[in-house]
């Protein structure tokens, strides 16, 4: 056996093997005599079928296992031995010699073409100019956000007379002139909310309402003829809805209401954990600090973005072997066209691109990430999730036995250190480039995105 490497240029090479009788013969002989031993063929006893006839039903399936098996090895240990670092898959070449005899040939020649990784020639320096924005916290968003902790931990409690925002429980019964309609809609433990009534004039007759006081209404008007709201008060599908004009009696059997949690110690402890906020002061000061902190987290998710597009800047100039690596795409993936992977393609290789300047900084800044690192990531992510519910402080145990579970997914395990790496890499480039800090409101810092996507 042969095997050579030809250089087509710096980004890919032909690589040739050449395959003897003597490599393949024995293994061949080999696996022939095993199917003569199995084959069960109607004239001859079982294992006595002439090996001429085992060749000639065979031999060319047979041998075309075999010379794919011997290419398949040659060509991945050559690829390792010689350390050649390769984009994908070696993929058959163009220039592939003639179509395989397997019948009459006993020498044979494969050739495959290999895309090469590119060279990156680029660091980063104080002459890379990026802006850290941070969210300017007031006192409207540490409002909006306890206002939103008294409401989670709410209680309820049941009521005399309506607010806008109770839930009012009754009789719903369909009406004609005023009474009752035989066979018309009857809801029991009917539910309304004042508040979501789309038309005001339905809406006041249901403020300072008291249990057992009856109301007469029209639901087609209370949600302004919209049959999806009509159809899930009245408990009707939506095409009868449509048509649904009548008035409603409503009888008042219960009215309940949220209470907001005070504002005291006891909500404190609920929140942040007991005896880590003693006052109203320590309390919005420490709301003020947790929507910071979610914010920062806002901040560095920017910051990261831009400096991927400053990689992506950096590496603009990095050419592939394109033809090589559609090819090697197309034969990958069985159920994309050639006009498919056209059209997929320059997003692949701008990942490419952002991938080979990650890797090399991670390289040249000596990255390394470990089990602690991809852990606290998984542990950040699950503090992240419970505070969305307003559960500041969670139990130690609750919250190992959660990152356990998740660290068990290779999928979480491989995204979690990703997000290890993206974040060891953009605080050490913090040092390593000009960075302008800016202070911006937080419409200011969203609305960033909606400018730079109409643009």
């Amino acid at each position: 056996m042969n095997i050579s490497l030809n250089n087509s240029d710096a980004l890919s090479g032909v690589l040739k093997i050449d395959v003897e009788k003597n490599d393949y013969e024995g293994n061949l002989e080999k696996s022939l005599r095993e199917i003569r031993q199995k084959a069960n063929i109607p004239g001859f006893r079982k294992g006595m079928v002439p090996m001429s006839m085992i060749k000639k039903m065979y031999g060319s399936y047979v041998l075309a296992e075999e010379l794919n098996k011997i290419v398949t090895k040659s060509m991945t240990d050559y690829i390792n031995e010689n350390k050649i670092n390769i984009l994908g898959k070696p993929v058959q070449s163009k220039t592939d010699p003639k179509k395989l005899d397997l019948e009459n040939d006993e020498s044979f020649e494969f050739s495959f073409d290999l895309a090469y990784h590119p060279k990156l020639n680029f660091a980063l320096s104080k002459k890379d100019k990026l802006t850290y924005y941070k969210i300017k916290i007031d006192d409207e968003m540490v409002n909006k956000q306890i206002d939103s902790y008294t409401n989670t931990y709410a209680s309820f409690e049941e009521v005399e007379r309506s607010e806008e925002e109770d839930l009012m429980e009754g009789l719903m019964v369909e009406l004609v002139g005023g009474e009752p309609v035989s066979e018309g809609i009857v809801i029991k433990n009917a539910k309304v909310i004042p508040k979501y009534m789309k038309e005001e004039t339905e809406q006041k007759k249901f403020i300072g309402i008291g249990v057992g006081e009856e109301i007469i209404f029209n639901p087609y008007e209370a949600c302004k003829g919209l049959d999806t709201e009509v159809a899930l008060l009245l408990k009707i599908d939506k095409e009868k809805a449509k048509e649904m004009k009548s008035d409603f009696s409503f009888e008042v059997q219960k009215i309940t209401r949220n209470k907001k949690a005070e504002l005291n110690v006891e909500l404190y402890d609920k929140i942040f954990g007991e005896g880590v906020v003693k006052d109203e002061t320590e309390f919005r000061e420490k709301t003020k600090s947790v929507i910071a902190e979610q914010y920062t987290l806002e901040s560095e998710y920017r910051f990261a973005r831009d400096f991927h597009n400053l990689l992506l800047e950096k590496s603009k100039n990095i050419t592939f072997a394109d033809d090589i690596l559609k090819r090697g795409l197309l034969a990958t993936n069985e159920n994309k066209t050639k006009e498919d992977i056209e059209i997929e393609y320059p997003l692949i290789a701008k990942n490419l691109r952002y991938q080979f300047a990650r890797e090399k900084l991670v390289l040249d800044l000596g990255i390394e990430v470990r089990e602690n690192d991809v852990k606290s990531v998984a542990e950040r992510t699950v503090k992240v999730q419970y505070a969305r519910y307003g559960m500041m402080s969670v139990p130690e145990s609750l919250l190992n036995n959660h990152v356990e579970k998740m660290m068990e997914d290779p999928d979480n395990v491989m995204k979690f250190t990703e997000r290890a790496i993206e974040e060891k890499l953009t605080e050490i480039a913090k040092e390593k480039i000009s960075i302008e800090e800016k202070e911006i409101t937080c419409a200011e810092f969203f609305n960033m995105d909606i400018d730079e996507n109409e643009n």
